[in-house]
């Protein structure tokens, strides 16, 4: 469980994404954004248990995760800039679409996090690796909900933080907030292009 809990508390994309749509949508916007990221994680998790996640490790396959990765930050950081303006005090109902619109999202912000996957295959990957020769497979399977656990607790915890703030903070804050999360998306993002190119260009 702390295992997930460190992996989801630095803070990246997913808490920024997750701040901005608390406070335009409340809690439930919030909490799809992070189960988006951990239905991704789980994937990740699966690939890393069936060993094909060295696929993954191939330069030309990480220069696009890093591509891919600069746009949907990029895309996701200027809309929070431009609909900054549209917060009010009112309360803002979210429709179905736009929930289905979060946990995309999240989804693909952390599909396309190459970080993500450093982090499945660098600690994941080298505890399943020890753990498989010591242990049942129902302990691998315990431990393997706790990190699961420890994440979805970290994503409850930023949802309702983040739908209290909204309670709380007056208009202008709430927007000001929603630009600064919206920038660091894009700061993200150019960090993952950037990344891109080395790999492309300087490789």
């Amino acid at each position: 469980m702390v295992l997930g809990l460190s992996l989801s508390a630095p803070i990246g994309p997913i808490n920024a994404a997750q701040l901005d749509k608390g406070l335009r949508g409340g809690f439930m916007h919030a909490w799809v954004v992070g189960l988006g990221a951990i239905s991704s994680d789980i994937i990740y998790m699966l690939l890393v248990y069936f060993g094909m996640i060295h696929l993954l490790d191939a330069p030309f396959i990480k220069a696009f995760l890093w591509l891919f990765g600069f746009f949907v930050l990029v895309y996701t950081g200027v809309e929070s800039i431009r609909h900054s303006g549209e917060l009010s005090g009112a309360e803002m109902r979210g429709s179905e679409a736009s929930l289905s619109r979060s946990f995309t999202s999240g989804f693909l912000m952390s599909l396309f996090n190459p970080l993500s996957i450093l982090f499945w295959l660098g600690i994941y990957g080298s505890i399943l690796a020890k753990a498989v020769n010591e242990y049942p497979m129902q302990q691998l399977l315990v431990y393997s909900g706790a990190i699961v656990l420890g994440i979805l607790l970290w994503d409850v915890t930023m949802a309702a933080a983040s739908s209290m703030f909204r309670k709380f903070l007056t208009v202008r804050v709430l927007r000001a907030v929603s630009v600064l999360s919206g920038l660091s998306l894009v700061g993200f993002g150019f960090y993952f292009g950037v990344q891109a190119a080395r790999l492309l260009f300087f490789h």
